[in-house]
């Protein structure tokens, strides 16, 4: 039962990872506006008004102001993408999500089987909501931590078209993305936000296939639907909806992490994941823990939707082995 749940997890999962993509692509080059905006000059050279005969300049120190990037929506950078990068880089990293759901989603998928037919009450068939929680983040932070490599090379590979050509790393697969990484920043740059990235796929496990299960239960209970399609694709998208709430200030504060360059002798863009969501409340607003929401909502519910509704068509192929 144990191998089998590993299966049925992982094939649900590269389904939906590969078929929503150009989503999370766009949902991540959201996520990095306005990271690098232009930073005032704090000095003005003015010349005094009515001076005669004065040849020199008078530096006046102004106390800087955040200069605030125009937001530019889901559609806009799709189509700004197409346009600048052409089609094919709406999957720009797609061999790194594929690896990415083969270690992480499999491992959380799998784990969470597991936990769940242990702690079910068989006789009732339904499992308590806190113990879901709690199947969920075991899941979620053991799968993170074994995906961490292939999560910070899909990061580097959708992000590495909105650089200027001479900063590109122009990674060629996720095989070459991390042997680049190692070779260049050591093996540790493969766990680069490590501690973000376990934090989320705790949250995100925890909410998205506990309340799934939890959704799924009470629509049975009430007797709104049979078990079905339609009781499928309703709990997924509430899932989907619950993990994109909790979860989109953790991930705009790992993709930039990840993301982040790091030159020999010079200070990181940022310490760490509290620096970073410092930084970026300072020079952007809180809200900009929610950047791109909408294409992560967006891409949210249709993954969570494809992941379990192809999750209960393999359990029942797989329902005789």
């Amino acid at each position: 039962m144990g191998v089998k749940g590993f299966v049925e997890g992982g094939v649900a999962s590269i389904i939906a990872g590969c078929s929503t993509h150009p989503l999370d692509l766009i949902k991540v080059r959201m996520q990095l506006q306005g990271e690098n905006a232009p930073k005032p000059n704090p000095v003005q050279n003015l010349r005094p008004a009515l001076a005669f005969g004065q040849t020199g300049t008078t530096s006046i120190h102004v106390a800087p102001t955040p200069v605030r990037q125009p937001r530019v929506g889901p559609i806009s950078v799709g189509v700004r993408l197409v346009q600048q990068e052409g089609v094919r880089a709406l999957f720009s990293g797609v061999s790194a999500t594929v690896l990415r759901q083969t270690l992480y989603s499999t491992t959380r998928m799998g784990l969470y089987d597991i936990l769940k037919n242990k702690w079910s009450d068989h006789e009732a068939g339904t499992m308590p909501l806190l113990r879901k929680i709690e199947a969920g983040l075991i899941a979620g932070g053991v799968g993170a931590a074994i995906g961490n490599p292939a999560d910070v090379a899909m990061v580097r590979m959708q992000a590495d078209g909105r650089l200027p050509a001479s900063q590109r790393r122009n990674y060629k697969s996720v095989v070459d993305a991390i042997t680049s990484m190692t070779k260049q920043e050591g093996v540790t740059s493969l766990w680069r936000g490590s501690s973000l990235t376990v934090n989320r796929a705790m949250l995100v496990t925890a909410s998205q296939l506990a309340s799934y299960d939890q959704f799924k239960e009470i629509i049975l209970e009430k007797g709104v639907m049979k078990d079905g399609l339609g009781t499928h694709v309703t709990a997924s998208f509430a899932a989907g909806f619950v993990a994109s709430v909790v979860t989109n200030p953790v991930d705009v504060i790992k993709t930039r992490v990840m993301n982040m360059r790091v030159e020999p002798g010079k200070e990181p863009p940022y310490a760490g994941a509290l620096d970073c969501a410092l930084k970026t409340v300072r020079a952007e607003g809180p809200m900009a823990l929610y950047k791109g929401f909408i294409p992560t909502i967006s891409r949210q519910g249709p993954f969570t939707v494809v992941l379990f509704v192809t999750l209960e068509q393999v359990r029942k192929l797989l329902k005789d082995f």
